[in-house]
């Protein structure tokens, strides 16, 4: 029996848990997935889209209500009483064992199954089923997804969903109603002026309480050697390079220290905190061997956090103001005869209103000064909301600013190629080319114009992969000024005024309209 308290309301929680690390279990049989963070924010936007309400539900004691995948027995001990000593078969998925979230897993898709939903093809505990609303003749998609016993259902009526799978799983009757806490996040419904809605997503409480936990653990631990800073109005220290970093290293305890505020703090940046990518991918490359520069580095950024931790990400549903005369299209078949944009054929038929997708691309050439590796950086727009971001060191050595952009333009555009096959697969209608915004002009004319040739070689997979997704007709490409390209904050360490106007273009809360920060 474990027991234990829950920190965020002080429950007291009991289990009977088994020693699943005496067991040997194929990998088959342990495997759970859990629907992706990408999925959940597309799935926000479009209920943001048609105005479907959401309600969220925790399955109570969710892994022991699943029978088990294994065959297992154990031997009863004194608590047992008169039994003591009988062999006992284990038939529910107890909490330890190693087949426990699949068996439960498995058990939950029975239950999606007969309620007449089917598994999205794209992710397959994304559950969906076509749904027609009689008050406005509207036909949709009603989705439910599954994060192991987190629930939200997204449809014109969700309590009825609620109630039945309340009959196959007993709901902790706290958790049912309008989503509150999701993934460590604030999910909170918001209203525009116009008196339209959309889901907005705040770390905040996770923020905090992930800073006032490393301020207890440097204070009784480290703070004879760090401490962390007062103030911080940037996420680094200034002109820090944590590739040339050539302090003491640290020690076995510290260095695992050191990993876990890395791991915290990728975390922050999936659910939302996008403003510290880049500097946590850069602390994040010196995980196997870190020194105390590194450490500092990472307990500034939490200082940062301390002062900034009010952040939301909205996903607004709204049509982006695309300006069309920008992307030129032209004739490309002399270049890629019949290239065209590969559909799913088990597509199932769209239902809603159509979406359109921007990518905001960038790279920093040579900006590793060790290896002289770039990188590259993208954010991913589905309407107005972000979707998906990235800031990650590219794997080659480009030798030009042309070939290291090349690079991070064909990244973006072939992580466009799995959204745009996924927003298919939900029944998404996608009928526009992804617009394409880079700040290298030399780039986006190579892109957009079948008589530009490419002079070097060394890029031409590059340049092919881009240039016929264009001829294809599933992205155009179009040039954006570097002060206004948001995935500028994805490559750099930006400071000042041009940091501040990036991030209250991504997130709200952080900094006012005149880049002043909010207390």
């Amino acid at each position: 029996m474990i027991f234990d308290v829950k920190m965020e309301d002080f429950r007291r929680k009991a289990r009977l848990v088994a020693g699943g690390h005496t067991t040997e279990a194929p990998p088959t049989l342990t495997y759970a997935s859990v629907v992706s963070r990408e999925t959940v924010r597309i799935a926000l936007t479009m209920a943001a889209l048609h105005g479907l309400p959401i309600m969220a539900a925790d399955v109570m004691n969710a892994y022991v209500t699943a029978p088990n995948k294994e065959k297992i027995w154990t031997t009863l001990g004194p608590e047992f009483g008169s039994d003591c000593g009988k062999k006992a078969i284990i038939v529910r998925a107890l909490y330890g064992l190693k087949s426990a979230g699949a068996a439960f897993r498995s058990h939950l898709g029975e239950c999606m199954r007969n309620l007449g939903y089917k598994p999205c093809l794209a992710d397959p505990d994304l559950w969906m089923k076509p749904e027609y609303d009689p008050s406005d003749s509207f036909k949709y998609w009603s989705y439910i997804l599954c994060y192991v016993d987190d629930i939200l259902v997204i449809h014109h009526q969700p309590e009825d969903v609620i109630k039945k799978i309340d009959k196959y799983f007993p709901l902790k009757p706290g958790s049912v109603g309008k989503p509150d806490m999701y993934l460590g996040t604030k999910l909170r419904e918001i209203t525009f002026t116009n008196g339209e809605k959309a889901w907005a997503m705040s770390p905040s409480k996770y923020v905090q309480e992930s800073v006032s936990n490393c301020v207890k653990h440097v204070k009784a631990n480290m703070s004879d050697m760090f401490n962390l800073p007062k103030k911080a109005i940037n996420p680094f220290p200034t002109d820090y390079e944590p590739m040339e970093d050539g302090t003491p290293e640290l020690d076995a305890e510290h260095a695992s220290y050191y990993q876990q505020l890395i791991g915290i703090m990728r975390w922050m940046v999936e659910i939302g905190r996008i403003d510290i990518d880049t500097q946590v991918s850069m602390l994040a490359s010196h995980v196997a061997l870190p020194r105390q520069g590194h450490m500092s580095a990472a307990l500034h950024i939490m200082a940062y956090l301390r002062d900034h931790h009010n952040s939301r990400m909205v996903f607004d549903a709204h049509e982006p103001e695309i300006v069309k005369s920008d992307f030129k299209k032209y004739d490309w078949q002399e270049f890629y005869r019949d290239a065209k944009e590969a559909l799913p054929p088990n597509m199932p038929p769209a239902r809603g209103r159509a979406v359109d997708l921007r990518l905001y691309v960038d790279s920093d050439h040579a900006g590793d000064k060790v290896t002289r590796r770039s990188r590259t950086g993208y954010i991913i727009y589905l309407n107005s909301a972000p979707i998906q971001w990235l800031s990650k060191k590219q794997s080659t050595v480009e030798t030009s600013v042309f070939g290291a952009e090349f690079v991070a333009m064909k990244h973006g555009i072939e992580t466009v190629r799995g959204i745009r096959y996924k927003l298919r697969m939900m029944g998404i209608e996608v009928d526009n080319p992804t617009y394409v915004y880079g700040d290298n002009m030399s780039v986006v004319t190579n892109s957009s114009k079948p008589e530009s040739q490419l002079k070097k070689k060394c890029n031409s997979i590059c340049y092919h992969a881009v240039r016929e997704s264009v001829a294809m007709g599933e992205s155009l490409v179009s040039h954006i000024s570097t002060d206004k390209n948001p995935a500028d904050l994805m490559t750099k360490t930006l400071v000042g005024v041009k940091r501040r106007f990036l991030v209250s273009k991504l997130l709200y809360d952080i900094y006012d309209d005149h880049g002043i920060a909010k207390q």
